[in-house]
């Protein structure tokens, strides 16, 4: 009787784990965007096969690079990575992340829709840090891959004292 019982059990649970599945039977998932629920997207990864990316977002950077020059121990820079959604779907920017803590990154919190364009802000606080200097961000969103990196670059100098 106890086989029985977790037999069931273990049934049960994973039934109750399986993702949503369309017409096509291909696995869905729901994006909870601000107040509402947007648009259920296809996942194009499966175990069975390649992936179908055609019909996802797609962040098209103007440059992926900034290179910021020479500045002086203790200026801020900011810059403003501008990219447009080339792909079939709204892109969802779900975080943009810094290699340190000095660049602090911004991202538009709301959905961007296909042609449409916005840009990711990047602050570097040089205080504390000469020599040359590299800072990587990462934007993570609804894209294939999942992540896309833009880079800020220059050199920090001594103040003269």
């Amino acid at each position: 009787m106890e086989k029985i019982l977790a037999f069931s059990a273990l049934l049960l649970l994973s039934m109750a784990c399986q993702p949503k599945r369309s017409a096509e039977g291909a696995a869905l998932q729901e994006i909870n965007v601000g107040e509402g629920v947007a648009d259920i997207i296809r996942n194009p990864a499966s175990a069975s096969g390649g992936e179908d990316t055609s019909q996802l977002a797609k962040i098209t950077f103007v440059e992926e690079l900034h290179d910021f020059g020479e500045v002086y121990e203790g200026d801020i820079v900011v810059h403003a990575f501008r990219f447009t959604n080339t792909g079939k779907t709204p892109l969802l920017i779900s975080e943009a992340r810094s290699s340190c803590g000095c660049t602090v990154p911004e991202w538009p919190q709301s959905p961007i829709a296909p042609g449409e364009s916005g840009e990711i802000r990047a602050r570097f606080d040089s205080n504390g840090r000469t020599g040359q200097q590299q800072k990587t961000i990462t934007v993570l969103a609804n894209t294939y891959p999942m992540g896309t990196s833009v880079r800020l670059s220059g050199r920090v100098l001594r103040k003269a004292e």
